[in-house]
């Protein structure tokens, strides 16, 4: 997963926002199985994927606001 910086996201469209949104939230979950099943590769992933959602949901309810 690349970094999705705060003016890429708000860039995008909200069909891509909310593609890219299921993408991370399954992405998430691959993490943490992993983290569950041993020590995980890159700890700080599941954090900024975390932090991503965030963001992208952040942006979807200021769109949704105007």
């Amino acid at each position: 997963m690349a970094i999705l910086r705060k003016r890429e996201l708000k860039a995008m469209e909200e069909k891509e926002l909310r593609e890219k949104l299921s993408e991370l939230q399954l992405e998430l979950v691959k993490a943490r199985g992993e983290a569950f099943a041993g020590v995980p590769k890159n700890p700080g992933k599941i954090r900024e994927i975390r932090r991503t959602i965030a963001r992208i949901k952040t942006i979807l309810a200021q769109r949704g606001e105007k």
